[in-house]
């Protein structure tokens, strides 16, 4: 064998030693490697969201795990009902009885949802102050959501309250129902909810645990700090029993009407 010719064939040699070969161990640890780094991502991220939690004080740590205990045990509770009122319904001699008697308290609870029944029981008042004309109907808005997420079960909304004699103005208390709306209007002064015009102080009044609902709002960075951004005050007060006595006039069907009970 000549020189150029040992010289090609070492060059080819070469080649395939140097040639990117792609094989089935490659592709496993490529694969291993895509999923680590989807890991490390997600896991950044989620510290990254904790920070917030990291960084608080205990006692609001465990105002924040009081809370969500609260609505555990509500959940829990609410579970509990509605299974022993399926048994009441399904099993036993007196179904009839106790459909009446389920339809009849169904209607009473759907009554105070709907704001067409007045209702009362244990709850707080949320008054808030607004010196500075600078609390909005976003800054209502966020206090009503916060107090349904800790379990209000009946509110209403009061505009114009005396602070001596703690009584809102005639014509300025709302029922505040799935549909209530706020918005703000600036050359009055005040907040109209559902169409009605409330003027500061406002004061919710609200039927629920006072407890979680007094510990919601009082959460850092809610609705009392949140007020207080704003130059107003939320003070928070637990009864025992309030009134919610504003209702709401239910519009008649003008197309509907009752079908016809099947026949048989």
């Amino acid at each position: 064998m000549n020189a150029p010719e040992q010289a090609s064939r070492l060059r080819r040699a070469w080649r395939v030693l140097l040639r990117p070969r792609l094989r089935r161990v490659d592709l496993a640890v490529a694969a291993l490697l895509g999923l680590l780094g989807f890991a490390a991502a997600v896991q950044v991220r989620s510290t990254q969201g904790e920070g917030v939690l990291a960084s608080a004080r205990q006692e609001d740590l465990v105002r924040i795990l009081d809370d969500l205990t609260s609505r555990s045990a509500r959940l829990r509770q609410e579970v509990t009902t509605l299974t022993a009122t399926r048994e009441r319904l399904t099993t036993g001699s007196g179904q009839e009885q106790a459909a009446i008697a389920e339809a009849r308290r169904r209607a009473q609870v759907l009554g105070v949802l709907a704001g067409t029944v007045a209702a009362r029981g244990p709850g707080v008042l949320v008054t808030v102050s607004d010196p500075e004309h600078k609390v909005g109907a976003d800054v209502l808005l966020d206090a009503l959501e916060e107090m349904r997420d800790a379990g209000a079960e009946a509110v209403q909304l009061e505009g114009s309250v005396d602070p001596a004699s703690n009584t809102p103005a005639a014509g300025q208390s709302v029922r505040v129902v799935a549909s209530t709306s706020f918005v703000d209007d600036p050359d009055a002064g005040g907040i109209r909810v559902d169409g009605t015009l409330l003027l500061p102080q406002y004061r919710f009044v609200v039927i629920g645990d006072p407890a979680t609902i007094s510990a919601a709002l009082a959460i850092p960075g809610g609705v009392a700090d949140n007020v207080g951004q704003r130059g107003g005050r939320a003070v928070v007060v637990r009864r025992d029993s309030v009134l919610v006595g504003a209702l709401r006039a239910l519009d008649r069907p003008r197309y509907a009407r009752p079908a016809d009970a099947p026949s048989g």
